[in-house]
């Protein structure tokens, strides 16, 4: 078995976005491996830990597949001077956690905590401390990518460390185990399996929406352990109430405990998770370029691991200097996506409520200096954010022709570069209207 047959596989079960970024720079070691352990390199820790929490089964499914051995997988460092024997002694020494493998570098000391988690991460750590005990359930909701699955699995380390029993899965992980249970008559293994942990953490608790018979084995499971005082936590898109096809039992219980919302983190929580992010994966960035991603980048933490996955690798692989021209040559194309779908009302609108002013005086011949402020700061992001000429945009706003759009932006830009208020009034509408758009 070669890294060639093994990356062919792995190919065609994963995406290809995921492929060509992260897993196709997978070496495997033939010499060091055998049929108990198979161990790959990659370039940096930030992709090791990325491929083991997300691709450790798939990779091992992958090699069942080629030689039908199903060895345990480490991803190392290239050049890292750890032995086979050495890596075995350490895995046997760690404590079981089943199905996903948590990824070590989700725990509290690597969570941002801000205004948009502050609650969410204190209910965490609280059931951290009393688990069973205080707000179980833990029902955690938000948008895709803002940091739910990192306090899950914040919990599980934490749980893990203190030589508790843990489950951490998805919902289509417990889905599909119980459906191969069905099929293979095997139930009782399956209900010992999730019923005698301390601490069940299941993601995406939303799939489980129209799933009859994997909902009515779910309520069990949960009524077993809330009664032995075990602690649960789930992580849904959405409040228990808002899941369409999930039955009313399972509504309730999931609000017997405590939900708690992740949101949309503010800029300066954003730049302190990327400026952590990098600290962590050794990845050096000037201020430049922190704000850069920061105001130019959805506010998915997910995006901005992948981003800085991609800026790491890039320099390493190319032997590049980290600097602010290379990070932009290196994410126009998907700062252009985002401009494509950013309208000019959009800005307008989201200006005119930041400023407490009417959209339509923006529009309008009105020369106060709150309007020609906020119309300044219209047209200097319009020209930022959109492929919008400035003919366009001296059109939209009912000005005579582009010198006076040429005029503004000149102004705007002096006014960046003296005034720290006006760049941070700049900074957070860009914020606003990029995930607006």
């Amino acid at each position: 078995m070669t890294s060639k047959e093994i990356l062919s596989v792995l190919k065609n079960e994963t995406s290809k976005s995921d492929y060509e970024r992260y897993l196709k720079q997978l070496v495997y070691k033939k010499i060091s491996s055998d049929e108990n352990i198979a161990i790959f390199e990659v370039p940096n820790k930030y992709i090791a830990n990325w491929i083991k929490s997300k691709y450790s089964k798939i990779i091992q499914h992958c090699i069942e597949t080629i030689d039908g051995t199903k060895p345990a997988i480490e991803i190392k460092l290239t050049g890292e001077k750890k032995t086979k024997k050495e890596i075995l002694k350490e895995k046997s020494g760690r404590k079981e956690v089943e199905s996903t493998i948590l990824n070590p570098s989700y725990t509290f000391d690597s969570f941002i905590v801000g205004p948009s988690n502050q609650m969410a991460y204190n209910a965490s750590l609280a059931v951290s401390k009393k688990p069973g005990i205080q707000y179980n359930p833990l029902f955690i909701y938000g948008g895709t990518g803002l940091g739910k699955t990192h306090l899950l699995q914040a919990i599980g380390n934490d749980a893990v460390e203190h030589g508790r029993t843990i489950i951490y899965v998805t919902i289509e992980q417990f889905m599909n185990d119980f459906t191969f249970a069905i099929k293979n008559k095997n139930m009782e293994h399956f209900r010992s399996k999730y019923r005698k942990c301390d601490v069940l953490l299941i993601d995406d608790i939303q799939f489980l929406s129209g799933k009859e018979q994997t909902q009515e084995e779910f309520f069990h499971t949960f009524n077993e352990l809330h009664n032995a005082e075990k602690q649960i936590v789930m992580t849904s898109d959405r409040l228990p109430s808002q899941i369409a096809g999930l039955v009313d039992r399972l509504k309730s219980r999931f609000e017997w405990g405590l939900t708690a919302d992740v949101q949309i983190p503010g800029l300066e929580t954003k730049i302190a998770i990327i400026e952590k992010k990098s600290e962590l994966n050794g990845i050096k960035l000037s201020r430049d370029i922190i704000n850069y991603i920061a105001t130019n980048l959805d506010n998915s933490i997910r995006e901005i691991e992948g981003v800085l996955i991609r800026i790491n690798a890039s320099a390493s692989l190319l032997n590049q200097e980290i600097n602010l021209p290379m990070v932009q040559n290196l994410l126009k194309e998907q700062i252009k996506e985002t401009k494509e779908n950013i309208k000019l009302p959009d800005i307008i609108t989201t200006v005119a409520i930041e400023l407490n002013i009417k959209p339509s005086d923006i529009k309008s011949k009105k020369r106060t200096a709150l309007v020609a402020n906020a119309r300044r700061i219209v047209i200097y992001l319009a020209r930022e954010l959109t492929h919008n000429s400035m003919p366009d945009i001296a059109k939209f706003l009912g000005m005579k022709d582009h010198s006076s759009i040429s005029h503004n932006i000149k102004k705007a830009n002096e006014l960046i570069e003296k005034d720290e208020n006006f760049k941070l009034i700049i900074e957070n509408l860009k914020n606003k209207i990029i995930n607006r758009g």
